[in-house]
């Protein structure tokens, strides 16, 4: 019964483990984390954003996993804010990447005016969307 759960732990913790890299190596195979470093001015911290991201994927697949049964503490909780808040920041610099293809598929298509109501209403679909997901309790 305790290599069982042995294993099942194992497993679990190389899943969230293979889950981080593929994430982070989707954030840095698109410049992510580069541009991030370009826009703040701290290329020489790359590294430690790489890590950083990597971390806060890791813990967020073990909080997942646990499903709120870690007691981290608060020293333990703030690692973890701060971790998946520099992967957050990265997704937002990437989000504002894409930004860009917004502004050439409007050219493109001609639209001139509207742009602003089309982007609110965007994050306000999305929003509301997320707002009845958890309210209808969906997940």
């Amino acid at each position: 019964m305790i290599w069982q759960m042995a294993l099942l732990g194992v497993l679990g913790v190389s899943a969230g483990g293979v889950i981080s890299a593929g994430a982070v190596a989707l954030i840095i195979g698109l410049g992510i984390i580069p541009r991030y470093a370009s826009l703040t001015r701290t290329a020489e911290h790359v590294r430690l954003y790489e890590v950083m991201c990597m971390i806060g994927v890791f813990l967020g697949n073990l909080a997942f996993f646990y499903q709120g049964n870690l007691h981290w503490g608060t020293a333990g909780f703030l690692v973890y804010g701060l971790c998946a808040g520099i992967f957050l920041g990265g997704w937002i610099v990437a989000l504002g990447e894409v930004v860009d293809i917004y502004a050439i598929m409007a050219r493109r298509l001609g639209i001139t005016r509207g742009i602003p109501i089309i982007i609110i209403s965007m994050a306000l679909g999305k929003t509301l969307g997320s707002l009845l997901f958890y309210y209808k309790g969906w997940w």
